[in-house]
């Protein structure tokens, strides 16, 4: 691994701790609930995340350019929730990556679809270009709906991912959550999925970061939550400060805004 390549990966995890916000969620939804308006969602929740995961398009309009967070840049698409979510192709480059200063490009592998291969071309296609430019890949093991999230299925998601070169892996929590890591040689992180309760959500970030993932990559749990700026706070103390579920959800408690009379 390159030190540039090395590099990379290091801003995006402090102290190999990381919550990445996800804001990549319209490249395929649209106008997502919390997303509607991208420039307020993340100015107001920038100081708290780790590094962002978003597309270019939302990176050149919504965020200023002298933040000095790391991007994750979204490097694969093609389809939206009309269609067949797996037929991916990669809709960036490396180069495009380097250009808006990115600290790594993510691109989802949809194992088990009709379009396997094609989102496996598309990661290892990504690899190869980004290990010329020491530009990292993070993979996201997508689930399409007949998909079972279970640790076999995650399991071969997550190896597949490693032994085509991926730096970090992003895939959901399950049950034998610790068979998904020790079967993974880089580093895991896991996605908030659909909206939570909260105590849910930090419930899912403790016991996923206590079985080996090194952080989570949460979106809709965070921006679509009714005190967003409360809720990452907690999040950050499950991850960085490694509190209890209680404590964290004190943290979201103390944070809510007082109700209006």
């Amino acid at each position: 691994m390159s030190w540039g390549l090395q590099n990379r990966v290091s801003r995006l995890m402090k102290g190999g701790r990381t919550v990445m916000l996800a804001i990549d969620h319209g490249y395929f939804q649209g106008p997502t609930t919390g997303l509607e308006n991208p420039r307020k969602t993340i100015t107001s929740l920038l100081q708290y995340a780790d590094s962002l995961m978003l597309t270019r398009g939302i990176l050149r309009t919504s965020v200023d350019p002298g933040e000095s967070l790391p991007i994750v840049l979204r490097a694969s698409g093609g389809t939206s929730i009309l269609k067949e979510l797996s037929d991916e192709v990669v809709t960036t480059s490396i180069e495009e990556a380097l250009r808006l200063n990115a600290s790594a490009v993510a691109v989802s592998v949809f194992v088990g679809s009709p379009n396997e291969r094609q989102t496996l071309a598309n990661l290892a296609e990504l690899v190869n270009e980004g290990e010329r430019y020491g530009m990292p890949v993070l993979a996201v093991t997508a689930v399409g709906r007949e998909m079972a999230r279970d640790a076999r299925y995650l399991g071969l998601a997550c190896r597949i991912s490693a032994e085509l070169g991926a730096s970090i892996v992003k895939t959901y929590y399950c049950e034998d959550f610790r068979k998904v890591i020790d079967g993974c040689p880089v580093p895991v992180i896991i996605a908030g999925g659909k909206k939570l309760p909260e105590r849910e959500a930090l419930q899912l970030a403790h016991d996923a970061t206590s079985e080996g993932a090194v952080g989570v990559d949460m979106g809709r749990n965070i921006f679509q939550s009714s005190n967003p700026a409360g809720m990452i706070k907690a999040v950050r103390g499950v991850v960085h400060d490694g509190k209890s579920v209680d404590e964290a959800f004190r943290i979201f408690e103390k944070e809510k805004p007082p109700r209006a009379e």
